[in-house]
């Protein structure tokens, strides 16, 4: 490709490289900044997995005490994604299994009382430690603290347990290479096998590209033999059985680049903003704390004054600041105090400035990653909403790879024993697709004006756009047939003991199309009414204004 331009009322050309000069230095690049900028490239092999194990170490560091922002971070990653839990609601597909609806609600509603059990239980995990919806929640820890998280799904007997599944989570390092293979290449983490395979960070794939197996070590690899009393072996694990095709495994990471086996944890691109924003804090706390302390000096011209001169030792104590401390000096010596100037007053605006890019890294707004919402009604929950698009993708994420498949197995398992009735579940793939069809939620967002949020869950149900399930499910886990059970019984004992029955009055407030749904949405509006909550005369005043300026419900 050729440039073409004018000059002197001819035509010159002007060739690649120069064109290229031109964009360089167009865009700010000169042939001196990148001198100091240490770089290189390579496939995922040389820039992910040659430094993947310092990466982890520096990441557990900040999280156990290195930072409390990065505690911070990976803690509100945990607990709004999953929260109390996500929670099963098995959705079998009628129209394509030739059941009714009915039966389908009936069947779904009787697994999930069979899984609750199960899941509800420390019986699931292999440890007997956590039930699975604490296993969801150290997964979400173990993820984005190592850059990925495994779990074993094996089968173990157990006396007065209905099923034999049981979920094991490793942590990343122990899925590492066999020592008694020879690796070369990129700091040895390569190894061909005889059948033609490569084994990089213990994960073992074809030469076409297929993860196959994981080969994990029975210890941490990190632990000295002393510790456990055991050698350090591995285990070849198949992903799949070669046999019935039942998951074995299941690694929890979310690549990168294409042709990327293995995790990185999210901290590493601000690990250095993190370890640096710590001391900062660190240096200005101590700071701090020395300007707030009175010291006393006291200087005498008296030759046997010794200050602190050690007549043991024959040496000097070496001084240290204490609150309140009177200390007196040798003769001829004097103290010169220095201001430390503390406390600084551009702490808190530097620090927001450095939170803010930590937080754009992260996809986690600074008011959600500080806890402080200082700001309008409407920044406030734009932040909240904007955060909300990230644990709502974690969360899907989550529920595919961990959740699903080892509801998968379980309902195998209890099809198997006999305890439900899923014809076809065995002998096609598509039909066992359609029985295991399921939806995970959790806990619903945080909610700055719940009446509204309630109001605009109504009007959803109201076109359709939601069902009373996904409500309910959402707003606080709970089952909609059961609450639509649950108040019918209610309202049956309200009507015995002479109660007036409780009338929902979402529908009058509910805003019509329009322009009264736009003064409804109106920032202005909003803001109002978070600044007169609790006042219930002025917020009635208000709706009134706000009736009025959208006119007659037509």
């Amino acid at each position: 490709m050729t440039i073409r331009s004018r000059k002197g009322g001819q035509v010159v050309r002007r060739g690649p490289q120069q064109a290229v000069g031109r964009r360089m230095r167009a865009s700010g690049y000169s042939r001196y900044w990148p001198n100091d900028w240490l770089r290189s490239g390579g496939s995922p092999l040389e820039d992910i997995n040659a430094n993947l194990q310092e990466l982890r170490v520096m990441s557990r560091d900040l999280f156990m005490g290195g930072s409390g922002l990065a505690t911070g971070a990976i803690k509100t990653l945990r607990t709004n994604v999953v929260g109390p839990g996500l929670m099963l609601h098995a959705t079998p597909d009628a129209r394509m299994l030739g059941i009714t609806p009915e039966q389908a609600s009936e069947w779904a509603y009787q697994t999930e009382r069979r899984f609750s059990l199960w899941a509800g239980s420390t019986d699931c995990d292999i440890a007997r430690q956590n039930t699975f919806v604490e296993l969801q929640q150290l997964a979400m820890l173990a993820w984005p603290m190592s850059g990925d998280c495994f779990a074993l799904l094996p089968i173990l007997p157990r006396p007065h347990s209905r099923y034999d599944l049981r979920i094991k989570l490793i942590e990343a390092d122990r899925v590492c290479n066999p020592s008694s293979l020879a690796f070369t290449g990129i700091n040895q983490q390569v190894s061909r096998l005889d059948n033609g395979n490569m084994i990089t960070q213990g994960v073992e794939v074809t030469p076409y590209g297929e993860v196959v197996a994981y080969h994990v070590c029975n210890r941490h690899p990190m632990t000295s033999q002393y510790v456990t009393q055991q050698a350090a072996a591995w285990e070849r694990v198949e992903m799949r059985g070669a046999t019935t095709g039942r998951r074995n495994i299941l690694h929890l990471f979310t690549p990168e680049r294409p042709e990327q086996y293995r995790g990185v944890p999210v901290l590493a691109p601000i690990i250095a903003a993190l370890k640096q924003l710590g001391r900062y804090i660190d240096t200005e706390l101590i700071a701090s704390v020395t300007s707030g302390m009175f010291a006393a000096f006291i200087t005498s011209q008296n030759p046997e004054a010794r200050g602190s001169y050690n007549p043991t030792t024959g040496e000097r104590d070496p001084i240290e600041l204490t609150p309140g401390m009177v200390m007196e000096l040798n003769p001829n010596e004097h103290v010169e105090s220095v201001n430390p100037g503390r406390p600084n007053t551009a702490f808190e605006g530097f620090v927001t400035a450095v939170v803010r890019i930590i937080g754009t890294a992260l996809e986690i707004p600074p008011e959600v990653l500080m806890k402080s919402f200082n700001a309008s009604y409407s920044a406030s929950r734009a932040a909240l909403l904007e955060f909300w698009k990230m644990c709502k993708m974690y969360r899907a994420w989550l529920a595919r790879n961990f959740c699903q498949p080892i509801y998968e197995e379980w309902l195998a398992e209890d099809i198997a024993r006999g305890y439900t009735d899923a014809p076809g579940f065995f002998d096609d793939a598509l039909i066992r697709q359609a029985w295991c069809a399921a939806v995970w939620n959790g806990p619903a967002p945080g909610h700055i004006q719940p009446q509204q949020e309630a109001r605009a869950a109504h009007q959803r149900m109201a076109d359709c756009i939601t069902t009373g399930a996904q409500e309910a499910m959402e707003a606080n886990g709970s089952d909609y047939e059961q609450n639509v059970i649950q108040r019918g019984h209610e309202e049956r004992l309200r009507q015995q003991n002479g109660l007036p029955p409780l009338e929902p009055d979402a529908a009058e407030n509910t805003p019509t199309p329009g322009a009264s749904t736009a003064l409804a949405d109106d920032g202005r509006f909003l803001e109002l009414e978070a600044v007169l909550d609790g006042d219930a005369e002025m917020l009635e005043h208000l709706e009134s204004i706000k009736r009025d300026l959208a006119g007659p419900k037509g």
